[in-house]
């Protein structure tokens, strides 16, 4: 709850009001997309991955490595990330090199990469503008 709610709050009366987490769901109301893609899985991740939302971002990440697929991240519709959606980012990332599987990021947005590069994280993940590129870089 933020500080003007709770004075607000707390001026007239009243009880403070319960802060609402939703799961995050794209446009179409569903749950993260993956699409499949020249041997990838690519997870789509939008709009904010923080707090409340990158336990679904965590758990479509890991579904998608777990099934076996390679897997890469698109972040290109992600205006803002915290260190928990960076955190799935890199269990997603660990647990594929376990199982001897590709991972990586594609399509970076300002916002994330900026947050990958304070961590020096973009130093770790294997990053690509897109998916044409990563088929590139595989050779």
């Amino acid at each position: 709850i933020s500080a003007a709610k709770w004075r607000a709050s707390s001026i007239i009366g009243c009880a403070p009001l319960k802060p609402v987490i939703e799961p995050h769901t794209d446009t179409d109301g569903m749950p993260y997309q993956v699409k499949d893609d020249s041997g990838y899985g690519i997870v789509m991740l939008t709009g904010d991955v923080d707090l409340s939302c990158s336990p679904e971002a965590r758990k479509t990440i890991l579904a998608c490595v777990g099934k076996g697929r390679h897997t890469l991240v698109d972040l290109s519709g992600v205006s803002y990330i915290d260190s928990s959606g960076v955190a799935s980012l890199v269990e997603g990332f660990q647990t594929a090199r376990k199982n001897a599987l590709r991972f990586g990021l594609i399509g970076v947005s300002d916002a994330a990469l900026s947050v990958l590069e304070l961590a020096r994280l973009d130093k770790v993940f294997p990053i690509h503008a897109d998916l044409v590129a990563r088929l590139q870089a595989d050779g």
